[in-house]
């Protein structure tokens, strides 16, 4: 993967374990450095946290573990896919509104089935689409009007 995109953004790939994507015997100056070896967690404010939560268990099927009050992904090998981290431009119009600091990214087994299974539930679905090598991509908001990226990776 190129670490620059189309739009000038730094893309950083984070992958699970069992294929690195942080470098193992990272050093500066000659000596061993700490670092980051993935991704452990998304952590936002909501208005309404309860509903907002029950909404993404309704339509996404992101039920959250009350335990803790959040939902954990596990990587499965036999699903494709990856986590990426990218800063984007300050300017940038991939999040839609201005406003939003962040967009939330999910992968998906069956992007036309889910977009279609939203819109039939009255959820916002953009209609544009990008097909390419990474994959498909599709985008919604949620209640509290955040733009969701859906990416069904290929394969």
């Amino acid at each position: 993967m190129d670490p620059i995109d189309r739009s000038g953004n730094v893309l950083v790939l984070l992958r699970a374990p069992s294929s690195l994507g942080y470098d193992p015997d990272f050093q500066r100056g000659g000596r061993h450095m700490a670092k980051v070896t993935g991704l452990g967690g998304v952590f936002f404010r909501a208005q309404d946290p309860k509903a907002l939560a029950q909404w993404y268990a309704t339509h996404l099927g992101l039920v959250v573990d009350p335990s803790y009050g959040g939902v954990r992904f596990e990587e499965d090998a036999a699903r494709p896919g990856f986590t990426l981290w990218t800063p984007f431009a300050q300017d940038t119009g991939y999040f839609g509104d201005p406003a939003q600091p962040f967009m939330l990214n999910f992968r998906v087994d069956d992007l036309d089935a889910l977009l279609a299974q939203l819109r039939a539930a009255g959820v916002w679905v953009d209609e544009q689409r990008e097909d390419g090598e990474y994959g498909r991509f599709g985008w919604i908001r949620d209640p509290e009007g955040h733009r969701v990226e859906l990416w069904q990776p290929p394969g």
